[in-house]
């Protein structure tokens, strides 16, 4: 199971997989907002590929303090193999070879099973009051 960094080639097919996954996507998931995301780091925006398809695909960053998950998605076809641990450790060790201390994420909670997946991997949840404002453009 190779995993490797995100092309713009890919774009298409992320997005049909994270549509698939019943993920909400917004306007920064655009092609253009997700150019800018490259600019910034590439190395955390990860997809496994097999046979030429893309069967899972997450989408990181860093801001120097903390690491973020924004994205992440399995094909059906490789839920339950291992491919999102691998994804995640991977992660991990992109994240701490930054100098990276912590990974927050958050979780739909459309997103049925990722909360399990992910308290399987040590991760913890914690009460907070989420936000958000969209400044447009």
């Amino acid at each position: 199971m190779p995993i490797r960094e995100f092309r713009m080639a890919d774009y298409s097919s992320v997005m049909a997989l994270w549509q698939d996954a019943g993920l909400e996507l917004n306007p920064s998931d655009s092609f253009e907002g997700l150019q800018k995301k490259l600019e910034r780091d590439p190395d955390l925006f990860l997809v496994v590929e097999e046979d030429g398809q893309i069967l899972g695909a997450l989408l990181a960053g860093y801001d120097g303090r903390r690491g973020w998950l924004y994205h992440m998605a399995i094909h059906p076809f490789g839920q339950g193999q291992g491919w999102g641990k691998r994804m995640m450790e991977e992660l991990e060790a992109r994240l701490r070879a930054k100098g990276c201390q912590k990974l927050n994420l958050l979780v739909e909670p459309s997103y049925s099973g990722a909360q399990d997946f992910f308290e399987r991997l040590g991760y913890r949840r914690d009460e907070l009051i989420f936000m958000e404002k969209w400044l447009g453009g």
